[in-house]
């Protein structure tokens, strides 16, 4: 039997559940594809077939439980300003209420009436509305493998009971012994296909998403988010559900009001084999890069000259499938990746995610918290209240070496890693073509080197200590950086730091 370590910091339940899985972004199907989603369907996710936000600009920022004032005032004053393309905010849905308002609350559904803890639907389709108009695309994070496993009331006001809700009944739920071959209708071998799709994760009521009702009902729900001109969705607990149920679903989206197929995220945990593989929900839509993070954790807590093999060499799933982070809301409470409490190696291991491009770069921006269950900062009714990036929130995706650094991957699209330095241990350097070059040092010293960067000779200033003023010539407010006629630097990058620039950092 696989440990729970598995699913790893889940939400906790007093009786049954309490937890729910993270998903991704789900897709919609090519003009033509069988309406009712049929087993029969082809799969709806093929790379033909799926809009990525793998362009010029594709980073994400993902702001875990803010509330949708919140933001859409991040998208207006840092998001959409310094170059990011998308931002992926909480389930919408009406969910459970208890007391002392844990995190995971909003992993429990009740019904698809937007009235959750981060806003009411006017404020959800507001934010939507102005993310769109600063440039930032919306990605809704769906729960849709079950409902709640507790619980009695719901933020919306909804009395419910354990199968029992405004939209399903016990019908619609699996259940033992028809659906899932043990008694109490949890999950107990992790390579079953049956258990792990039929069963219930961590007592969580598990929807009989085969039936024609639950997929109309999930359709609907879905449907309407990219009526209000939602871009994806990250699919929560993906390999619950299964691939031939997540084809039929995306079989019933609409297009976006962009005209694309929508994104979508797929949460698998890895571990298993087979059918439960990530490898295996490919043709279904791109993956949460966990593989990633396990890897960036073991090397910025280790050796970061191991991150010379990253991406497919290193075992990763493939770039146009990755959707790549250095933490999210699970992984930062059950320590399996760096979280804002490792400080300065958080941010040099989203630097290097950054400018390394493999995949689609996601930035983690939550709250601070001390027990693994912690409320984010809400009113007395569990309301979250507006993020206070100088207090209760860990707003990694507006330092400012973050926020250039998006404008350095912005401007080192389509160009592979080169020019390759590692002194085997704790500094690393590379450019991307000669678009951009950065070095990163994981030391306690600083370190000096004169290293080929591959860029043009020139003066440059350095975005991670500062930013160019107007170009050739202008001013620059951080360290510079001198290349040689021969693309060559002298440079000293100091302890648990970095020095980055590009071409359009070139001042003299």
């Amino acid at each position: 039997m696989v440990s729970f370590t598995r699913i790893p910091g889940r939400k906790l339940v007093s009786l049954a559940a309490a937890a729910t899985a993270a998903a991704m972004f789900l897709a919609a199907p090519p003009a033509g594809a069988d309406p009712g989603g049929s087993p029969g369907s082809p799969p709806l996710h093929a790379a033909s077939n799926q809009t990525s936000p793998q362009h010029f600009k594709d980073v994400i920022a993902n702001l875990f439980e803010w509330n949708w004032n919140s933001v859409a005032a991040e998208c207006t004053q840092i998001l959409g300003p310094n170059g990011y393309a998308g931002v992926q905010v909480a389930p919408p849905q009406d969910s459970l209420t208890r007391d002392g308002h844990p995190w995971w609350e909003v992993y429990q559904p009740v019904d698809y009436n937007l009235t959750s803890r981060m806003g009411n639907e006017d404020q959800f389709k507001a934010m939507v509305s102005t993310c769109r108009n600063a440039g930032v695309k919306v990605y809704v994070d769906a729960v849709i493998n079950h409902t709640t496993g507790q619980g009695s009331l719901s933020y919306g006001g909804v009395s419910f009971s354990h199968y029992s809700y405004p939209d399903y009944g016990y019908a619609d739920f699996h259940h033992y012994p028809a659906d899932c071959p043990e008694p109490d209708n949890g999950i107990h071998d992790w390579n079953s296909f049956q258990e792990v799709t039929h069963c219930e994760l961590l007592g969580l009521a598990d929807l009989r998403t085969e039936s024609d009702k639950v997929r109309s009902t999930l359709a609907g729900y879905l449907n309407k988010l990219l009526g209000y001109g939602v871009s994806g969705f990250r699919v929560d607990a993906a390999k619950h559900i299964g691939q031939t149920d997540l084809a039929a679903l995306e079989g019933r989206l609409r297009d976006t009001v962009d005209g694309d197929r929508p994104y979508m995220a797929l949460e698998v945990f890895p571990g298993s084999t087979g059918q439960l593989a990530p490898e295996a929900f490919e043709g279904q839509g791109s993956l949460l890069g966990f593989d990633g993070a396990y890897q960036l954790k073991s090397a910025f807590t280790g050796n970061v000259a191991s991150l010379k093999n990253y991406g497919a060499e290193s075992g990763l799933l493939p770039s146009d499938k990755e959707l790549a982070f250095v933490q999210n809301h699970d992984t930062e409470r059950n320590g399996s990746t760096l979280s804002y409490k490792d400080g300065a190696t958080n941010t040099l291991a989203t630097e290097f995610l950054l400018a390394r491009g493999y995949g689609v770069a996601q930035v983690y921006s939550g709250f601070k918290f001390t027990g693994g269950d912690d409320s984010p900062p809400a009113n007395a009714n569990g309301y979250v209240t507006n993020t206070d990036c100088s207090t209760t929130w860990a707003c990694l995706d507006r330092e400012p070496a973050i926020l250039h650094m998006v404008g350095w991957h912005n401007a080192a699209a389509g160009s592979d890693v080169a020019n390759w330095y590692d002194d085997g241990a704790n500094l690393i350097a590379f450019s991307r073509g000669n678009k951009a070059w950065i070095a990163i040092n994981n030391g306690t010293a600083a370190h000096t080197v004169d290293v080929q960067t591959g860029m043009p000779p020139g003066t440059y200033c350095d975005v991670i200590s500062g930013q160019s003023l107007g170009g050739p010539g202008g001013a620059c407010t951080g360290k510079t950086v001198t290349v040689d006629p021969h693309g060559f630097a002298a440079v000293t990058v100091p302890a648990k730091g970095s020095l980055a620039f590009t071409l359009g950092d070139r001042t003299h």
